[in-house]
C-alpha cells in the first residue's frame, strides 16, 4: 500500500513539473472551449434568407407572399422585383432560397375555386397552379427547411381552396424543452476526446520512454509488482482526468451556460470507465511500439480516425449509412454519447445501460491484451 501511494504520489508530481503536460491536459482544452464558444456567441439558431418575386401583382399573389412573411421568425424574406439578382445573390450564397409567383398564379387558381365535383373520366381536371422555388443545392440543410417552411404555406392555402377540412388532428403538448446550444453539443465531446487523448496518447509514450530509459527494468527488479504499478498510474490519470472534467464543465457553466443535468456521480463512472478504458489501449501500443517515437504515430494511428469519426464535433447520425455501424462500435463515440446523456438531459443509469456494458466490454478486452503484451524490458 506505501509503495502504491508514494507512486501515485510521484507520478501526480511529474505532472505538476511537467509544463507542457498542465498546458495541454488542462488549459488547452478550456482554451479550445472558449474559442468555439465565443467564436458561435453562444448561439445555435439558423439563420435563413430569401427573397420572394411577384411577376403575377394580384391579390392572390399578395394574399401568397403575406402568408410566407408570417413565418419571417424562421425565415426572413425580402420583396425584390429583380429575378436575375435574387438568383446572383443565391449563387453567392447570400440567400438560401427565391421564391417565384409565376404570372397567372391567380387566373389557375380561380379555376380551383368551384366547390363541384370534377368527374376524372369526363372532365379535365384544372391545371395547377405553381409556385417556382430555387435553392441551394450545395447547402442542403437551409435549404430543405426554407423548402419545408414554402411547402407547409403553399399547402395551406391547397386546402383552403378545396374546402378540406381535418378529420384527425394531432393535439401536441410539449414535455421538455431543453433548448440546447451547439456548445452544449459539444462541451461533452471534448471531455471525451481528453479522457482519450490524455490517457491512450499520454501513456503510450510515457510508458514506451520509460522502458528505452530502463526505468520500467529497474522497478522490476525491486519488489514492486505489476498490480501496483498500474494500480498507481490509474489513480493518478483519473485524478487529473476528474480535475480537467471539473476545470472544463465549470468554466463552460460559467460562460456559457452549459450545465450538468443529470447526476455528478454517474458521470464520474463514465470518466473513469473511458479512463481505464483508454489507458489499457495506451498499455497495448507502448507494448507494440519499439521506441518513444513509434509510439506517438501508432497512438496517432488509433485516436484521429476515433477523433473523428466518434461524434466528438458532429452528430453520428450525419455520418454515411454504410459507416454508422461501424463508428457505433468505437468506444469513444459511446463515451461521447453517455456524457451528453447525462450533461444535457439528465439521463440514468437504466437509459445508459448500453454504453456502460460496450465501455466495460471494451476495457476488460483491452486489459487481457495489454497483460498479455506488457513487457517490463
Amino acid at each position: 500500500m506505501k509503495a502504491y501511494l508514494q507512486l501515485t504520489l510521484a507520478q501526480l508530481r511529474m505532472f505538476a513539473r511537467n509544463r507542457q503536460v498542465l498546458f495541454w491536459s488542462l488549459l488547452f482544452p478550456v482554451f479550445f472551449v472558449c474559442m468555439i464558444g465565443f467564436f458561435l456567441d453562444n448561439g445555435s439558431g439558423i439563420s435563413l434568407s430569401g427573397a420572394v418575386i411577384d411577376e403575377d401583382n394580384s391579390p392572390a399573389s399578395r394574399e401568397l407572399i403575406r402568408s410566407l412573411q408570417q413565418m419571417n421568425t424562421v425565415i426572413e424574406l425580402h420583396e425584390q422585383y429583380d429575378k436575375e439578382e435574387a438568383l446572383k445573390e443565391l449563387r453567392q450564397g447570400d440567400r438560401h432560397i427565391v421564391v417565384v409567383v409565376p404570372k397567372g398564379y391567380q387566373e389557375l387558381l380561380s379555376m380551383h375555386e368551384s366547390s363541384e365535383y370534377v368527374d376524372p373520366v369526363f372532365m379535365t381536371t384544372p391545371e395547377v397552379a405553381t409556385v417556382k422555388a430555387y435553392y441551394d443545392e450545395t447547402n442542403m440543410t437551409t435549404s430543405q427547411i426554407a423548402l419545408t417552411i414554402l411547402s407547409q404555406v403553399v399547402d395551406g392555402v391547397s386546402k383552403q381552396l378545396a374546402n378540406y377540412s381535418p378529420v384527425v388532428t394531432v393535439d401536441a403538448s410539449a414535455v421538455q424543452s431543453l433548448h440546447l446550444k451547439y456548445i452544449d453539443f459539444l462541451v461533452p465531446g471534448i471531455l471525451a476526446m481528453m479522457i482519450m487523448s490524455n490517457n491512450l496518447n499520454g501513456v503510450a509514450g510515457q510508458i514506451a520512454s520509460w522502458r528505452e530509459r530502463g526505468i520500467l527494468r529497474r522497478m522490476q527488479s525491486t519488489t514492486l509488482s505489476a498490480a501496483t504499478f498500474i494500480g498507481a498510474q490509474i489513480t493518478a490519470r483519473l485524478v487529473m482526468n476528474g480535475l480537467q472534467v471539473w476545470l472544463v464543465v465549470v468554466v463552460g457553466s460559467t460562460f456559457f451556460d452549459t450545465q450538468v443535468n443529470g447526476s455528478w456521480l454517474l458521470l464520474g463512472l463514465f470518466v473513469v470507465l473511458g479512463t481505464l478504458t483508454f489507458m489499457s489501449f495506451g498499455f497495448i501500443i507502448a507494448s507494440l511500439a519499439k521506441t518513444p517515437e513509434s509510439a506517438g504515430p501508432i497512438a496517432g494511428f488509433v485516436s484521429y480516425p476515433m477523433l473523428f469519426l466518434g461524434g466528438v464535433f458532429f452528430p453520428i447520425k450525419e455520418m454515411p449509412q454504410f459507416l454508422q455501424p461501424i463508428v457505433k462500435l468505437l468506444p469513444i463515440s459511446h463515451l461521447t454519447a453517455a456524457m451528453r446523456q447525462v450533461m444535457n438531459v439528465g439521463a440514468d443509469l437504466t437509459a445508459l445501460w448500453p454504453e456502460v456494458a460496450l465501455l466495460a466490454g471494451w476495457m476488460v478486452a483491452a486489459f487481457a491484451l495489454s497483460s498479455y503484451l506488457f513487457k517490463w524490458e
